[in-house]
């Protein structure tokens, strides 16, 4: 087997324990860092991250109080992911053990605090939405907020789906106060600065080996105090209002798709930005026209004369009525296409096909003289049909 190359910062291969440790306890002292983590020696980095956070979450001290081993557990799925992640500290681990980070310099950790501490925005992700800081960050600060995203439904119909157009429509929604221009304070006043989180909108509180970080209880996390409030939101900074809009609808759109309309949604919170709309069209059917993407399909109803001997019919369009040829021998079903007449594209470059489908249809009552007339003609063509029907006389007496 050949024996991977040196590092750098590696002065020689390590081939025994350092001087000091005793063999035993070298190689029983720690738990395999796979086995800690769960995870094969074969796991990719994506892999060891992602049980890295389970194990996190399963043992933070925080989330087991009754468990006096949980934070052992926790400063063990610490350093096994730690040498696990980094590719040297990893090959020296995987070639020479736990003492191979150790020679690189890597001593473990102490206790939680450095843990957070080594981490950062890690433990941030991992924590923040729990309320735990742990010196990594995370959690929500103080301050204007944007609003939330609203979304509303539109039925419209075919022609105006193919043609675009632009409509009213009317929002119930939260709009920013115009007294206090969306401040929450009585005109002529302004917000101060919350004295106990100083205007984070979050406090921290110390227990034991960990910083629990929860929303300030006095501005409940907006990170500023109204003494004067607004008597028009009485300190909200919104009111709510029924508001009309103007949406234009491209030519083109389609059934399901969504508008976006940008700051259209509710007020932002501390006079933040607001949100914005999402209008999702609904198009209603047409008995005319069937669609698939920007092609559109039609069906016109021929007699079986006006399909043998050839026709000029009248057809509904997206543009209005037009005059379709029909050829002598068109057969039943037959899909006649009219290049470019479909349905503009949302880019605007380029349209659709109209597809019109032939329908022949067959006569059911025929007089007598009609009914002659086409079987004088099956028979010249040589269709075999079915003989005439003789008459109540003509059975009795054999004419």
């Amino acid at each position: 087997m050949r024996r991977p190359a040196p590092l750098a910062g590696i002065s020689r291969p390590l081939t025994r324990p350092p001087s000091g440790l005793s063999f035993r306890r070298a190689v029983s002292a720690k738990r395999d860092y796979y086995e800690v983590l769960e995870v094969s020696r074969e796991a990719n980095a994506p892999e060891i991250k992602k049980a890295y956070r389970k194990m996190a979450m399963r043992y933070h001290p925080d989330r087991n109080p009754d468990d006096p081993d949980a934070e052992e557990h926790f400063k063990e799925c610490a350093e096994a992911f730690e040498v696990l992640s980094d590719d040297q500290k990893r090959q020296l681990y995987n070639q020479y053990g736990h003492d191979g980070p150790r020679a690189a310099g890597f001593q473990g950790f102490e206790g939680t605090d450095e843990i957070f501490s080594h981490f950062g925005d890690l433990f941030g992700d991992l924590f923040g939405n729990l309320g735990f800081s742990g010196g990594g960050g995370g959690g929500r600060r103080g301050g204007p907020q944007r609003g939330a995203d609203l979304k509303m439904v539109v039925d419209i119909p075919f022609m105006e789906a193919v043609e675009g157009s632009e409509r009213e429509i009317t929002v119930p929604k939260r709009v920013s106060c115009e007294p206090c221009e969306g401040s929450g304070a009585q005109p002529g006043t302004s917000p101060s600065t919350c004295p106990d989180c100083k205007g984070r909108g979050q406090v921290v509180h110390v227990q034991g080996f960990f910083r629990v970080q929860t929303t300030c209880p006095r501005c409940r996390g907006r990170g500023q105090i109204i003494e004067d409030p607004c008597t028009t939101c009485s300190g909200s900074g919104s009111v709510q209002k029924e508001t009309t809009l103007t949406v234009r609808i491209p030519a083109g759109i389609d059934h399901g798709q969504t508008l976006r309309v940008p700051g259209g949604g509710q007020a932002g919170a501390g006079g933040g930005p607001p949100g914005n709309l999402y209008v999702v069209i609904r198009v209603e059917a047409d008995e005319r026209f069937e669609r698939e993407e920007y092609d559109v399909f039609s069906e016109v109803e021929i007699s079986m004369f006006q399909a043998a001997l050839g026709t000029t019919v009248t057809i509904d369009t997206l543009s209005g009525e037009v005059e379709l040829d029909i050829a002598a021998g068109t057969q039943p079903e037959k899909v006649i296409t009219r290049r470019n007449e479909g349905i503009t594209a949302l880019s605007g470059r380029g349209k659709g096909d109209h597809h019109v489908r032939v329908r022949v249809v067959v006569p059911r009552k025929l007089s007598g003289d009609q009914q002659d007339q086409l079987r004088r003609l099956a028979e010249e063509l040589g269709d075999e049909v079915y003989a005439k029907k003789k008459g109540l006389l003509g059975s009795l007496f054999g004419s």
